[in-house]
């Protein structure tokens, strides 16, 4: 049997050849194994897909690039670092049977060393558990702690209200590997609830602004007392003063001094002074005097 050879005016074609299976071997390589980098703040869990060992296995990759074969091996990443959730609205019942609306917000993260577990549990990434079993436990949370409130003592006491969900809550997710951080809760109660509770702070407000006007009144009023009183004394001070005025100048008048003011008046008002007048009984008398700007006589 004759051996096959190539033509030896054809050895170019045996580069190509080797260069086009080297091509094939990688893609074929490819296809057997994968390279993935795990992120800093998540894990890896590697699912074995064939095989006798078919589940989740032992072991958890930290950060950093895995290599495996998509045919036989699944990688999936965790994050472990705090995540928020927020869920829309629910309604939820006090314990007199009114109706809350409740939105709340999460904030949690997975424990490391327990999300093996929880991928062998759920066997979903981590956003489908949120909207699956940490929805149902969040509501559970909600329904308990609401309904040993009444609706007024829920309103009055909201910060005891949001620390017994997140007790209800720790209690549930703590040991399957959820630590819940944080929760807060948009709390909306019921139409009939929520006017009465208007009703009540529009009374409170308008009480509190007649009390002030109350008080301003009153204020005012000992403001026009003070004034009142002090307009009273300062009229009888001047009083007293005139009087105290009044009695020394009496005091001081003498008949002599009666007599001048007696003449200046006279001169004052433009008339002549009499010629004598009589003091009376007294014995008093003026004498004659010349009118004012005449020449003596002779």
């Amino acid at each position: 049997m004759a051996e096959f050879q190539l033509n030896p005016g054809r050895s170019w074609l045996r580069p190509i050849i080797y260069l086009g299976l080297l091509f094939v071997a990688l893609i074929a390589g490819c296809s057997l194994i994968k390279v993935e980098r795990i992120d800093a703040g998540n894990v890896g869990i590697k699912v074995n897909l064939a095989g006798s060992s078919r589940g989740v296995d032992d072991i958890t990759y930290t950060t950093g690039w895995v290599f495996y074969s998509p045919l036989s091996t699944a990688v999936y990443e965790f994050p472990i670092y705090t995540q928020h959730k927020e869920y829309e609205e629910f309604e939820v019942q006090s314990k007199d049977g009114s109706g809350f609306g409740v939105a709340p917000s999460l904030n949690y993260f997975v424990q490391s060393d327990k999300v093996d577990d929880i991928f062998r549990q759920y066997r979903r990434p981590l956003p489908a558990i949120e909207e699956g079993f940490l929805k149902t436990a969040v509501y559970e949370a909600y329904r308990v702690a609401t309904n040993r409130y009444t609706a007024d003592s829920l309103i009055s006491n909201r910060g005891s209200y949001e620390a017994q969900v997140k007790a209800n809550l720790v209690s549930q997710l703590q040991a399957m590997g959820f630590t819940v951080q944080q929760i807060t809760t948009k709390l909306e109660p019921p139409a009939s609830l929520k006017a009465a509770i208007d009703a009540k702070n529009t009374a409170v407000q308008t009480g509190l602004q007649t009390e002030n006007r109350i008080r301003q009144a009153e204020a005012q009023a000992r403001i026009n007392i003070a004034e009142a009183e002090g307009r009273a004394k300062a009229i009888r001070i001047a009083a007293d003063a005139q009087a105290y005025a009044n009695e020394k100048q009496q005091q001081s008048l003498t008949p002599l001094l009666v007599q001048m003011r007696w003449i200046e008046a006279w001169e004052k008002g433009g008339s002549n002074v009499p010629t004598y007048t009589s003091g009376g009984g007294g014995g008093q008398f003026l004498l004659q005097l010349p009118p004012v700007g005449s020449t003596p006589k002779q």
